[in-house]
């Protein structure tokens, strides 16, 4: 059986009342992988916005599976720490990895970021030596059209991101870098100009497939959605 871990900030794990992009692609998976699979991780809940934790499983669609490892404001700089264990007693095989605009806004600089995604890779691979990692581009928000110097910042980062999968993919553990979502608009496909909407989540949800289709032969190309 194929273990999937979603690993992500506040687009990934969601709040309450929400889908999320992880139901979005087990749904894809479902119709098209062809063959047994789940997704794990340490965490299941939503991010509940009334009493500011990560206590809600007020899903949309609680009938999936909910595992992940996501936080509401945490980013590379959070998750490197915990990913060797997280994978270890997931046993995950595929990380499919949404994080870097926290890091920008809050915590580290583009170089610095790049050099956390570089420690988390090496320490995935330390529990698991063939785990493999789709990685999506940071995604502009709202602060990016109005902050030219956080602007920069995100660019920078996507470049030297791409950067880091070519220099750390290898046979026995690919990386994968996904495209951004096409045509993804910050004013349409999310409710805040950050997190995404129903549109946001399908589109994220299958920038992580086409990838893994395209590269790897996961699954089928995805079949847009906006419910």
């Amino acid at each position: 059986m194929l273990r999937f871990m979603p690993v992500g900030d506040s687009m990934t794990i969601g709040s309450a009342g929400e889908h999320t992009w992880r139901y979005r692609l087990w749904q894809h998976l479902c119709a098209t992988y062809g063959g047994p699979f789940t997704i794990v991780g340490p965490r299941e809940t939503l991010y509940d916005k009334v009493a500011g934790e990560p206590t809600s499983h007020a899903y949309a669609e609680p009938d999936f599976p909910r595992a992940h490892l996501a936080g509401w404001g945490e980013g590379w700089t959070h998750m490197a720490p915990l990913i060797a264990e997280a994978v270890r007693e997931s046993r995950a095989d595929v990380l499919l990895v949404s994080l870097g605009l926290i890091d920008l806004g809050f915590y580290t600089n583009a170089e610095q970021t790049a050099e956390n995604v570089r420690g988390f890779v090496a320490r995935a691979r330390t529990a698991n030596p063939h785990i493999r990692m789709v990685l999506l581009p940071v995604i502009p928000n709202v602060r990016a059209q109005e902050d030219a110097p956080f602007a920069a910042q995100v660019t920078l980062f996507n470049e030297l991101l791409g950067k880091a999968v070519a220099d750390l993919d290898e046979p026995r553990s690919p990386l994968l870098l996904a495209s951004s979502p096409p045509a993804y608009d910050i004013h349409g496909d999310t409710y805040d100009g950050t997190h995404p909407n129903a549109s946001g989540e399908h589109k994220i949800a299958g920038a992580f497939a086409e990838a893994m289709y395209q590269g790897w032969g996961f699954g089928q190309p995805y079949a847009a959605g906006t419910d």
